[in-house]
């Protein structure tokens, strides 16, 4: 009878088990969410714990080591260090931890050898729109450690005319963009041209260079050309991007026309043989969250025809578009994947989040700060701190609350009236706000032979 009863115990434990198995396992499979499982869930716990491996992993990083220079300080995670203003984090306490090491360490064998290009991808919404701060974060970087270029240039751009920093005149171009539905695997700035079009394309940053590579960045062909100052040049390469050097002169300009209508044209890039180069990726209106329309393999194939060293990605203000809106929690689900998606895309690149700037609503008959500002800035923080990526407080750096109300209305004016968008003396004042903190994350790197010793 003993036995009869504890074969009974052991069936009833034993298909209660399996039952709620398989409940975790469908709750994980298909995110069903269902507070009695979110503490206890067999499947999540395991897998979440992998994944977080395996992203800190990707990103070089591990909370349990030294830091990423091989010094000998215990670190300790310190989450509040995101209101620290002018200040880029990984979330590490510590006199000399580097937030960005791996990028740390190309700048300083730039600097020893003057050899070598480091590429930086910054990403942004209508805030670095016309090359805004990232025209000034790109001449202070270049003076700092070297190089000259523009960088990359859109195929067809709407805002050219307000870019001082280059022109793009074209015409003739089908185009597609994050923004059209259905669209996918348009090129990391958002866009992708295709069509008989033609274009003149100018770098306005230097006058008289030594020497100048023009590259044309494109996708999959079978055998097109192009018409590049008058001289037919087939294409070469046929991956997901390609990047190709047109030529390597002193001339700033040039013109290119499509003899072929069914490729993808991206942009063209000019660029020194040595040194920085920054591109400037700004779309207005988005989040960030639109690069889920990007597949993995089209960034690896990205990073393979362009190798970018840091990724910067200023996203925020667009979230803002409600004045009583606070909680954003839907934007870390929505943003996570596309984090995973470039750490595991770029596995030897930094990258950097930089956070909303501020921006005010009418309240009570005066503008002031979002209500939901503080609630983002933490969203964003935590996006960080949990994918081990770096971190810039764009709101605290320039100034806090309000700050966007008292930039617009002081004399001169850093602000526009709209107490959503720094003009170009606000930008160029962010934009130095910014090489100073990656300066002073670069000096605290202590080069490998220094720290054997």
């Amino acid at each position: 009878m003993n036995n009869n009863r504890n074969w009974r115990v052991v069936s009833l434990i034993s298909i209660s088990f399996f039952i709620y198995l398989i409940f975790s396992i469908l709750s994980f499979a298909f995110d069903i969410k269902w507070e009695p499982f979110e503490k206890v869930n067999l499947i999540t716990d395991v897998f979440d714990k992998e994944k977080k491996s395996q992203l800190a992993q990707n990103n070089n990083t591990d909370i349990n080591s030294p830091n990423q220079n091989g010094t000998s300080q215990n670190l300790v995670q310190d989450f509040e260090l995101y209101k620290k203003p002018q200040f880029i984090t990984n979330f590490y306490k510590g006199d000399s931890v580097n937030a960005l090491a791996k990028f740390a360490e190309k700048l300083h064998q730039l600097k020893s050898t003057k050899k070598g290009k480091i590429r930086i991808a910054y990403f942004g919404d209508s805030m670095i729109e016309g090359d805004l701060l990232t025209q000034t974060l790109r001449k202070l970087l270049q003076k700092e450690f070297g190089g000259y270029g523009v960088g990359f240039l859109p195929i067809h751009s709407k805002v050219a005319g307000f870019r001082q920093t280059a022109s793009v005149q074209s015409s003739g171009w089908e185009t597609i963009n994050f923004m059209d539905k259905g669209a996918k695997n348009m090129y990391i700035s958002g866009f992708s041209f295709s069509g008989f079009g033609n274009g003149t394309f100018t770098d306005k940053t230097i006058t008289a260079p030594p020497s100048l590579e023009k590259f044309l960045i494109y996708g999959k062909n079978n055998g097109g050309s192009i018409d590049f100052d008058g001289n037919s040049i087939p294409l070469e390469g046929n991956e997901l991007v390609n990047a190709q050097l047109l030529s390597k002169n002193n001339a700033t300009t040039f013109k290119l026309k499509s003899n072929s209508g069914n490729i993808p044209f991206y942009g063209v890039s000019f660029e020194s043989e040595n040194g920085i180069i920054l591109d400037n990726f700004s779309f207005r209106g988005i989040t960030g969250v639109e690069f889920r329309k990007i597949d993995e393999d089209f960034l690896k194939a990205v990073q393979k025809a362009n190798h970018y060293d840091l990724i910067v990605m200023q996203y925020g203000v667009n979230l803002l578009f409600r004045p009583n809106d606070t909680d954003y929690s839907y934007y870390t689900k929505n943003m996570t994947p596309v984090l995973e998606k470039f750490i595991t895309s770029f596995p030897n690149t930094d990258i950097l989040l930089v956070s909303s700037a501020d921006r005010a609503f009418r309240y009570n008959g005066e503008y002031q700060t979002a209500k939901g500002l503080p609630n983002l800035l933490e969203t964003q923080a935590r996006l960080a701190y949990d994918h081990h990526l770096a971190f810039f407080n764009l709101f605290q750096t320039m100034g806090g609350e309000n700050s966007i109300v008292n930039w617009a209305n002081q004399k001169p004016a850093l602000a526009n009236k709209d107490y959503v968008h720094p003009n170009a003396k606000g930008a160029d004042i962010l934009a130095e706000k910014l090489f100073h903190a990656i300066m002073n994350d670069y000096h605290n790197y202590k080069p490998k032979t220094e720290t054997a010793e």
